[in-house]
């Protein structure tokens, strides 16, 4: 089953014929599969890690996958098909990538729905490409196309880079935080809750859904000790949570995961300000099935604490997991939940 912009796409993979083609940020289905029938041969770069999974599998002499917020070396193809993010602040990197990715005079496709943005594009595409032309509107997305007139700045990471001071319960702390990634000059009222009522805590330690690295950067300035695993589905939030530690002289085991399945071992803590979007949509899947599967990867008399808000039904799902719900502070907008195995 293809998302609708994948069937705007493969409605017009006619523009695709026997070129190579990179597809930037795309989606969770098989359209890097199906386009091999026309084109020669097809590149993904996902930057969700949950997307990647579903086409990695797929990978053959004719299609390459990958996972991260560019491509593990320099290559360059005849055209890039870009998904409109849902991080509207992503569209100007994925822009840059894209031309950093395309031969000259190669050709841009740009794909999203129409209540995600896509709309602004003309506005948004750097001046390196020539005027964007609507090439489709169908399913609720607009398909746009431009050309590579030359001239893109060289990639560099840390132009995408915005970089400050964050004060915590734990102390002052080096924010990084990248493009498309949730984490304000300021704290967040729920990850402030969240750290004014850490406990103390011991051996190995998952932050799920690490982010920027705030959470994980906070229990590392109070207990320097710790053996901390930062995980998250998001490449830009990953590289994020790097250089935050980096920046703090701290080190942690940072690496994606699909939910808890890509994490080793238990824990004796684990701790999180857990999504609940999953793109445009709200959604408590997410923290639900991390909920299951905390109680599965926590040691025994191990912590588990969260912070959500306070409209979001976490409680029947922790009471049925945890045996019991226990709120440790709370306030207009926020619960902190803190349950022991």
């Amino acid at each position: 089953m293809l998302t609708n912009p994948s069937q705007v796409i493969i409605r017009n993979s006619h523009l695709l014929e026997n070129q190579s083609v990179l597809l930037l940020n795309h989606e969770r289905d098989h359209l890097a599969l199906e386009l091999l029938q026309n084109g020669a041969k097809v590149t993904s770069l996902a930057l969700d890690y949950h997307h990647y999974l579903a086409v990695a599998p797929l990978q053959n002499r004719g299609l390459n996958c990958y996972f991260g917020h560019q491509l593990p070396e320099a290559m360059t193809f005849d055209t890039v098909v870009i998904y409109f993010p849902k991080a509207k602040s992503l569209a100007p990197y994925l822009f840059d990538l894209a031309a950093n990715s395309l031969k000259p005079g190669g050709q841009l496709l740009v794909a999203g729905e129409n209540k995600g943005g896509i709309k602004s594009l003309p506005k948004l595409l750097p001046d390196y490409f020539s005027y964007c032309n609507k090439v489709d509107n169908a399913r609720h997305c607009l398909l746009y196309a431009a050309q590579y007139e030359g001239g893109a700045p060289k990639l560099d990471i840390q132009q995408w880079l915005k970089q400050y001071t964050l004060t915590t319960p734990q102390g002052a702390l080096t924010i990084c935080n990248l493009v498309g990634v949730f984490s304000e000059k300021q704290l967040d009222q729920g990850t402030a809750l969240l750290l004014e009522h850490l406990p103390q805590l011991q051996g190995r330690v998952l932050d799920f859904g690490c982010g920027a690295g705030v959470i994980a950067a906070a229990l590392l300035k109070a207990q320097p000790e710790l053996i901390l695993d930062c995980v998250d589905i998001n490449a830009m939030a990953l590289a994020s949570c790097q250089l935050t530690l980096a920046a703090n002289g701290m080190q942690a085991n940072v690496y994606p995961s699909d939910g808890l399945a890509q994490t080793k071992g238990e824990f004796q803590a684990i701790i999180s300000n857990p999504p609940f979007h999953d793109g445009l949509d709200a959604t408590t899947d997410i923290a639900l099935s991390f909920v299951r599967d905390s109680a599965i990867k926590l040691s025994s008399g191990g912590i588990w604490q969260i912070v959500a808000n306070r409209h979001l039904p976490y409680a029947d799902t922790i009471a049925t997991h945890f045996g019991q719900v226990n709120v440790t502070a709370e306030n207009n907008k926020y619960k902190v939940y803190q349950q022991h195995k």
